[in-house]
């Protein structure tokens, strides 16, 4: 079957041969008759022929070439075939899409993410061309540079028989080049393609990428009917181009079928896409780029080409000297002119820049859709509209001097705030004013901004720094990208001795002002005040109502501090949080709270880098101090700072969550109070509350990369690991990747029993959690039983975190103890514990060496710890519900005394399935309770009840991940089932714990017992 097809497309070629030049094209259309597969594999080997020059080179030579080129196809073709069902990597090939000049293109499953990607090879005779192996990795550096959604995302390049592979978004629909030739586009269509591609190239060009080839056949369109840019093979990187090289890299790039065979309207191969400097082989820069969009924004309109030739020479000559035929007189004419000044031959003389091009598409786009009916329909229906017209402008007029007020926003609407215009010279003003008036409206309930955070992801789509300031153009543009309603711009300027404070509210659709004000200030030091004021008659203004006004509107020098310095510093602060990292936005904060020691906002944003930064004993005494002067704040501030430091400080989870509930109920549409309490009901173990309420926060705000991750935790631990998994690959696909995804990965991939997938986030991790990956691997040795390995291991992460953080490095090295206790290693128990305590008194490492001692016999230390925690901790939820009675359980034990130890858990019921902050943060503490309830029931021995305990560590794994007592639990369920009576499921259970560690160390003295049980029951 195989021959015949080859044989067919052979033929087909020999008669396409035998006619003219100019009719090839279109008795191949004819030939195929329909057969769409079969004019996929005739358009790809005609492509793959280029270099053997059918259908360019004299007809003597032809018949040869083409033999020579269809072997080398059927060549290429049968390779392709071959790695169906293969993998790459951690991809395996499902089917593939097509063949061209350049390789295969193959539809591949990615394991790891569950999800399908593109993979693009060479093929094995341009393999060794390093011509084209140049071109090929220059494409993946090119694409892979860029972040845009209307650019086809580069994964990542992979390597397959010593060849690059790359990896690449799946795209489904079709070319530009496919939809074109169904005939001109309808003009929505094409603005809204047209405005895609313009982003794109701006993207490229600002990142110093020259495309070099735009034609429609690089840009798909998808199903959705979103532009992707595609093939960057061709991408000049830099300032400097090979002049010789660019025509005739554009002429050989991957041709199709249409530019190869020339003909009215058709193209005469890329060139005829190629701008003046390009023909003429000049340097190049973005300008280029932007004459080919012209020619491809021409067809859209058009369904034809604007230079066109029965030969190369032909062409050339058109772009460098014919004006382009005029196209469709039925276009808008703002869309000619918009077309004609891509291609004016000049570079110096057409637009300078993709951003001017889709401005002006844009423009167009908002005439057309705010004014649909045509220029004769509104004609012919002027005289019935002019008296209605004059009734209605006349109760307009009425209206506006009865009620003399601008359009008012909904509280749906959101908005942007940009940055203040300071014209006074003095720089105590930059960046501080905005973060002032953010301070007083963010007061109100009404009204929400779009984050600083939002704000900073969308410039970076914008291709803009992300600490760019925010211009009035720059602030709409995001308000644009962003559905806000309106842009508020503000402005100081000098009168005098006096300040004249200006703020001004502007639909970014339209162009409306909704509201201006302006307001003086006598002296510098009453400029804060101008704003309170300036910001409560916008609030009036905008359609607030007067009752939440007044209830939420402290004054700026009251909710935040009366020092213009202060806040300035404060403000410098936020905006490097955002931007540069915790550690760059802690000396501004320091600054803050040094000028103003009253300033509540500035201690607690300390507390938040502190806690960030890992030193949480300097994060709890910021946030105790913002705590003591919340009085200092406004409402909105208030609870904040409460909340956090009820999560910080106290760990009362009751009293936060309470806080949080009135905080949402306040502020429905502040993102902070669902994102707390997602985290409460995370520690609290209501897990589907928590995923419920970080659903609302990411409503709330789409690209917060955090909630996504929270999201799939949750899942994890109830146990929805698909679920999960798909979660972090929909934020992945969002650009929202944060590096502990790769932590949570590795931790389902080890649920799944998946080892090459936890040794793939092992190897790809580039960044994370300082020391994550020892502490996990460590871990997972630990719950096989390979003790000695997995204590190297961890000695690692605690190496790792040691230069970072004392409390880090702590934590990583409290486990030791642990499983040395649950191994039966008591001495080494105890004394590893007591090494943690030399180098922190952190809660989570107190808990844990109270606990390791508890469990390997040391019950006056572990009794000291317990009440070190209780005098410290007194309102924690996690001491109170979880560590103090665990431990109390087990020094009940101690003394032989089972039914204290049951007594004593009764009151962790209601939290032992959370997740206490030590695990975390150290992979450790989760179902303690339980399992020691499982001991304290084996002891008072009542095996079927002990066998319910450690039976729920067993059901819920994702709770547990690779913490031990995870493991110990099989063999514990097999001690249950022994004094139940229940022979058979004891020998199962011990079989499944001696296989699990069949390559433990043998020295190991559960081990030992547990072998030695085992026997016993046969």
């Amino acid at each position: 079957m195989e021959s015949e097809r080859w044989q067919r497309i052979d033929d087909l070629l020999q008669a396409a041969l035998q006619h003219p030049r100019a009719g090839r094209k279109e008795f191949l259309r004819q030939a195929c008759a329909g057969d769409k597969a079969l004019e996929r594999e005739v358009w790809s080997l005609v492509v793959s022929e280029q270099k053997a020059g059918i259908f360019l080179r004299s007809p003597a030579m032809e018949v040869a070439a083409r033999a020579i080129a269809l072997q080398q196809y059927r060549d290429t073709t049968k390779i392709a075939g071959s790695l169906t069902g293969q993998t790459i990597s951690h991809y395996r090939i499902v089917a593939k899409l097509g063949a061209g000049g350049m390789g295969v293109v193959y539809r591949a499953e990615d394991l790891r993410l569950r999800r399908f990607v593109a993979l693009k090879l060479l093929s094995d005779d341009l393999a060794q061309d390093p011509e084209a192996l140049s071109r090929f990795q220059r494409e993946a550096q090119a694409a892979s540079a860029l972040n845009h959604a209307n650019i086809c995302t580069i994964y990542e390049v992979e390597e397959h028989n010593h060849q690059p592979v790359i990896v690449m978004e799946l795209l489904e629909g079709e070319t530009l080049r496919e939809r074109i030739h169904a005939g001109p586009l309808p003009t929505d269509e094409l603005l809204d393609l047209g405005i895609q591609t313009a982003d794109a190239l701006e993207a490229a060009h600002a990142e110093g990428i020259i495309h070099r080839d735009i034609k429609p056949a690089n840009i798909f369109v998808t199903r959705r009917g979103h532009a992707k840019v595609l093939d960057f093979g061709l991408a000049k990187i830099g300032s400097v181009l090979d002049r010789r090289s660019a025509t005739r890299e554009a002429a050989e790039s991957g041709l199709t079928i249409e530019d190869q065979l020339t003909g009215a309207g058709s193209a005469m191969g890329t060139v005829s896409y190629m701008s003046p400097e390009q023909v003429r082989a000049e340097d190049l820069d973005a300008r280029s780029d932007l004459f080919s969009f012209g020619v491809v924004l021409y067809a859209m309109a058009t369904g034809t080409l604007p230079f066109r030739g029965e030969s190369q020479e032909v062409v050339f000559d058109s772009i460098l000297n014919r004006a382009p035929v005029r196209p469709n007189p039925a276009l808008p004419t703002e869309l000619e002119r918009i077309i004609g000044k891509c291609l004016v031959k000049d570079r110096d003389l057409r637009y300078q820049n993709a951003a001017e091009i889709r401005t002006d598409l844009q423009r167009l786009k908002r005439a057309a859709s705010a004014q649909p009916e045509t220029t004769r329909g509104i004609a012919q229906r002027w005289k019935a509209i002019v008296p209605a017209a004059a009734a209605a402008l006349a109760l307009l007029a009425a209206g506006y001097f009865y009620s003399h007020r601008a359009p008012k926003l909904t509280d749906k609407d959101t908005l942007v705030l940009a940055d203040f215009v300071n014209k006074t010279g003095d720089p105590v003003f930059d960046g501080t004013l905005r973060q002032g008036l953010a301070v007083q409206l963010q007061q109100s309930p009404f009204l929400s901004f779009i984050s600083d955070q939002r704000i900073r992801r969308t410039l970076r789509l914008m291709n803009q720094p992300v600490d760019a300031q925010l211009t009035p153009g720059i602030a709409r543009e995001i308000c644009d990208r962003t559905a806000s309603a309106a842009v508020l711009e503000g402005s100081i300027a000098p009168l005098g001795s006096q300040y004249v404070l200006g703020l001004s509210a502007t639909n970014c659709r339209t162009g409306d002002v909704l509201d201006s004000e302006q307001v003086q200030a006598a002296r510098k030091e009453d400029v804060l005040s101008a704003l309170s004021q300036i910001a409560s008659k916008f609030r009036t203004r905008v359609g607030e109502s007067l009752a939440t006004i007044e209830k939420h509107g402290t004054l700026l020098a009251e909710a935040t501090t009366p020092s213009l310095d202060a806040l300035k510093a404060y403000s410098a602060g936020v905006k490097a949080m955002f931007t540069t990292g915790d550690a760059a936005a802690l000396p501004y904060f320091q600054r803050a709270t040094e000028i103003d020691p009253q300033f509540a906002m500035a201690y607690a944003y300390l507390g938040r880098v502190y806690g960030d930064l890992e030193d949480p004993a300097l994060s709890a005494e910021s946030t105790r101090k913002a705590y003591q002067l919340r009085d200092r704040t406004s409402d909105q501030e208030k609870f904040f700072i409460a909340s956090s430091y009820d999560l910080q400080v106290t760990g009362n989870l009751e009293k936060a969550q309470q806080t949080c509930e009135a905080w949402a109920q306040t502020y429905p549409r502040e993102v902070m109070a669902p994102r707390f309490l997602g985290l409460i009901y995370f520690v609290s173990g209501q897990y589907e509350k928590s995923i419920e309420e970080t659903r609302k926060s990411i409503e709330l705000e789409p690209d917060f990369g955090p909630g996504y991750d929270f999201i799939a935790d949750n899942l994890q631990r109830l146990g929805r690991l698909e679920e999960a998994e798909n979660t972090l690959r929909r934020a992945s696909e969002r650009q929202l990747e944060n590096p502990y995804f790769a932590v949570m990965r590795y931790d389902m991939a080890f649920l799944k029993g998946d080892r090459a997938g936890m040794e793939l986030e092992l190897a790809v991790a580039k960044s994370g959690p300082g020391g994550w990956k020892s502490d996990r691997d460590a871990f997972v040795l630990a719950y096989e039983g390979q003790l000695r390995q997995a204590k190297t291991t961890l000695h690692r992460a605690v190496d790792l975190a040691l230069p970072v953080s004392r409390d880090k490095a702590a934590l990583y090295a409290i486990p030791e103890a642990l499983w040395e206790s649950f191994f039966g290693n008591a001495p080494e128990a105890r004394r590893r514990a007591l090494a943690a305590l030399k180098i922190s008194r952190e809660l989570y490492v107190v808990y844990g060496a109270a606990f390791a001692l508890a469990e390997s016999g040391g019950s006056s230390q572990s009794q000291t710890l317990a009440a070190e925690m209780e005098r410290r901790f007194p309102e924690d939820t996690g001491v109170r519900f979880s560590y103090l009675p665990a431990l109390r359980a087990r020094l009940a034990l101690n003394k032989g005394e089972p039914a204290k130890a049951i007594e004593e858990l009764q009151v962790a019921v209601q939290y032992e399935f959370g997740m206490p902050r030590s695990a975390i943060h150290g992979n450790f503490g989760a179902l303690y309770p339980v399992y020691v309830r499982g001991e304290a029931y084996l002891a008072a021995r009542k095996g079927a009840e002990a066998a319910a305990e450690f039976q729920k560590i067993l059901d819920h794994r994702g709770i547990v991940v690779s913490d031990p007592i995870g493991a110990l639990a099989r063999l514990q369920l097999g001690r249950a089932f022994v004094l139940s009576g229940d022979k058979t499921k004891a020998k199962a259970a011990y079989q499944n714990f001696l296989g699990l560690w069949k390559d433990a160390d043998p020295d190991i003295p559960i081990l030992k017992q547990a072998q030695a049980e085992y026997t016993r029951l046969q």
